[in-house]
């Protein structure tokens, strides 16, 4: 518990140096090169386990042009994290909120080099709302917790994939995390900050959460405008409308006293990653990086505040959508 408290208003820090059993916590890093032809995210992690079969960390590569994807499984043991700040190291790779040192060699991939992390804007960490995740942040038996460490930020260096060079200089990149007990049931994930308009970034979940001896639709979206974050979440007062979820589509609405956010997230492919399920990581996670997401925020007078398409999106569909979703084809 006093581990618990100490890390509420540090999102960023690993959360698991008490845990014992059933435990995950991962870091996502997406970078998008500056000509866009080059999507990479990286994602860092570990599950805690009283079965020593169980019991690794990680690290996950997915490529958002050939959605091809690797999990490189490494023994507990190899796994460190500073327990004053976010700092983590996987193997000979090194993790951090402003830069992420790769130097992955095996049969599935060779990987290496340096990306620093320029501007880093993260969801604001305030006394009585503690990251994105807000007053839940506060109650220690959720499910899954979410952290957002960047909602935009631009890159410096290069890595070397199987003996390509690639250049992420001037490129922009993005950073959030998770950590509990299990991925939530159903969900639906999206994130861009690849817009025409410069400076906005979108990022949104829908999820089923279960709450005390029940469950709610809940969700967290930001809309990152003109220096300004717009906040729509559960524990804000906000509503969604209506969540609806066909093949090629995604469409949702959510308003607010003063607002209305409109979006349409266009679906692509995805590579698949691991996920915590069951307490143990399974690969049923499927997920794209080159989805697009549409977005109108508009006053409820009916002023529009913003319109655009965010390209290179992160897109994740998955679970027993049925539970969330308003209408499904």
């Amino acid at each position: 518990m006093l581990n618990f408290i100490s890390k509420i208003w540090k999102p960023d820090q690993y959360h698991g140096h008490k845990k014992k059993d059933n435990f995950f916590e991962g870091w996502f890093f997406k970078s998008v090169d500056q000509s866009g032809n080059n999507i990479i995210a990286i994602i860092p992690g570990v599950f805690v386990s009283k079965d020593p079969e169980l019991q690794h960390s990680f690290i996950q590569i997915l490529e958002g042009n050939s959605h091809a994807s690797y999990y490189i499984r490494y023994p507990f043991e190899e796994f460190w994290a500073a327990k004053d700040k976010f700092e983590v190291k996987i193997g000979d790779s090194i993790f951090s909120n402003n830069s992420i040192s790769l130097n992955i060699s095996n049969t599935q991939i060779i990987l290496k080099g340096e990306l620093r992390f320029n501007n880093v804007q993260p969801w604001p960490v305030t006394l009585t709302s503690p990251g994105i995740m807000g007053w839940y942040s506060f109650a220690p038996f959720m499910e899954c917790n979410h952290g957002v460490l960047s909602l935009d930020h631009s890159i410096e260096g290069s890595l070397d994939i199987n003996g390509s060079k690639i250049d992420f200089s001037s490129g922009k990149g993005y950073i959030e995390k998770d950590w509990g007990s299990s991925f939530p049931s159903s969900y639906v994930w999206s994130q861009s900050n690849h817009f025409e308009m410069e400076g906005v970034s979108f990022t949104g979940s829908i999820a089923k959460i279960p709450w005390l001896f029940s469950s709610f639709r809940g969700f967290i979206v930001g809309l990152l405008h003109n220096g300004r974050l717009y906040r729509f979440t559960t524990y804000t007062g906000a509503e969604v409308n209506y969540l609806k979820i066909f093949k090629d589509e995604i469409r949702y609405e959510i308003e607010d006293k003063k607002h209305f956010l409109r979006v349409k997230i266009k679906r692509t492919e995805g590579g698949v990653l691991h996920g915590p399920y069951e307490k143990q990581m399974l690969e049923r996670v499927s997920e794209s990086l080159d989805a697009e997401i549409e977005i109108n925020f508009s006053e409820k007078s009916g002023k529009t505040i913003f319109e655009g398409i965010g390209i290179h999106a992160g897109l994740d569909v998955n679970g027993k959508l049925e539970e969330i979703a308003d209408e499904i084809k």
